[in-house]
């Protein structure tokens, strides 16, 4: 298994941040945007090999952006596409939930289109549940596509 380690991000990794956000928008999987994103600023961690290469990178955002729901986030996981399908989303999602008390968080949630079957195991593996399921409320490529809500509490 690969070493990886986490770091808090730097606006200096936001174009490959974008770069990686970016190589997902073809699959119709994993986001709901149709063209590819700009730079932007986030909060987040940039994943690393042992050797200081990029792998990916993930972040917690505001659920619904009223203080009553500080802590619940949204949890997002984006990998390079060369090292998807090695595992390492599973190291990602651990120390996710395991960084989640130094946020005060309590829930994490994952926004997940119901297609989207890797990850959908993944967070199942973690114990997340399915709280929620939109059906055909986003509309990639004229292809309708369901939406699912995975919750966890962690704290």
């Amino acid at each position: 298994m690969q070493t990886l380690l986490f770091r808090n991000a730097t606006l200096d990794d936001l174009p490959k941040i974008v770069e990686i956000y970016n190589s997902t928008i073809a699959s119709r999987m994993v986001t709901a945007d149709t063209e590819p994103v700009t730079l932007e600023s986030r909060p987040l961690w940039m994943i690393e090999d042992q050797h200081y290469s990029t792998v990916g990178w993930a972040s917690f955002q505001s659920f619904y952006g009223r203080p009553a729901y500080d802590a619940t986030v949204e949890i997002s996981i984006y990998l390079d596409p060369l090292q998807r399908g090695k595992g390492l989303g599973t190291q990602v999602l651990q120390h996710c939930i395991e960084s989640s008390p130094l946020f005060e968080i309590k829930t994490l949630l994952g926004f997940i289109f119901a297609h989207n079957e890797p990850s959908l195991r993944l967070f199942k593996h973690f114990g997340f549940e399915e709280w929620a399921h939109f059906p055909n409320v986003a509309l990639l490529d004229g292809v309708e596509r369901s939406l699912k809500i995975v919750g966890k509490r962690v704290g």
